[in-house]
């Protein structure tokens, strides 16, 4: 199945553009760089540059893909998003749902909701520091919290959408109100929930990022800002792109999961042509 998927996207346009895409960029970052030397750009550490020592057995900045230090850091930032994505699922998701199902529980949850989720990540480091001993805790806090509001709301827009139809037809054929939140609330959110959670996994690194940077030891939040004070710009560019490819490659098994838990949609998408 999955050779069969990779032949058929193979006959469509879409990884050709993306290859494309990724050309472009990459030659608009050499030609402002070192290209050109544009005056806005000409401090930073061209795409030759970075690539090389990212690729460097012995790198002269001390960091690439052949020291440990690199991958410490970029295993202890995964480890953060882990936990803090699985809080937030594991309470955002019921939480949206029943908020979703009960109009009651929504009008006494959906106001505090709307009062906490406009204030920013940053506005939350001086709480999460006084309310959490030692520096590992803050930061998961924080990202946990990020993506919480993410995952909460998307699951409260999947429950509204559904359509009422489905309501009535389930309670005509006698069924409980347990059987329809089984069966009907949860599969009709599921893909909103789906969407929600890819958002939430991305909204999770860079509030992750935040908080390495101010309370944080180790990670690629912590590496960026050390490199930027330290005036070690090529590490600093090295640590953006892991985030990037790392933050990529998350969301895309988030998509592949709700792939899999909702094959009855794809299908659904695949007799629409879409």
């Amino acid at each position: 199945m999955t050779l069969y998927r990779f032949k058929k996207a193979l006959s469509t346009p879409t990884p050709y553009l993306m290859f494309f895409g990724i050309a472009l960029w990459l030659g608009c970052y050499y030609l402002f760089v070192e290209g050109w030397q544009l005056p806005r750009f000409n401090k930073l550490p061209g795409p030759v540059e970075v690539i090389t020592e990212w690729l460097n057995p012995n790198p002269d900045w001390g960091m690439s893909l052949f020291t440990p230090i690199y991958y410490e850091h970029t295993l202890v930032s995964c480890r953060r998003i882990l936990i803090a994505f699985a809080i937030a699922t594991g309470v955002g998701v019921p939480l949206g749902l029943f908020m979703g199902w009960s109009k009651t529980f929504r009008d006494y949850s959906f106001p505090i909701l709307e009062t906490l989720r406009p204030i920013p990540i940053l506005a939350w480091v001086p709480l999460a520091i006084l309310m959490f001993s030692g520096l590992e805790t803050p930061v998961i806090y924080l990202a946990t919290l990020a993506s919480l509001f993410v995952t909460t709301l998307n699951t409260l827009l999947g429950v509204d959408s559904i359509d009422e139809e489905y309501f009535r037809a389930a309670r005509c054929l006698g069924a409980k109100p347990h059987h329809v939140f089984m069966h009907v609330v949860i599969p009709g959110a599921l893909p909103f929930i789906f969407t929600g959670l890819q958002i939430s996994i991305g909204v999770a690194w860079f509030s992750l990022v935040a908080a390495e940077m101010v309370s944080g030891e180790f990670g690629l939040g912590y590496l960026i800002v050390d490199a930027y004070m330290n005036v070690t710009y090529v590490i600093m560019v090295i640590g953006m792109l892991t985030l990037g490819f790392v933050g990529w490659f998350s969301a895309a098994l988030v998509r592949i999961a709700g792939n899999r838990m909702m094959e009855w949609r794809v299908r659904a998408l695949a007799l629409e042509g879409r």
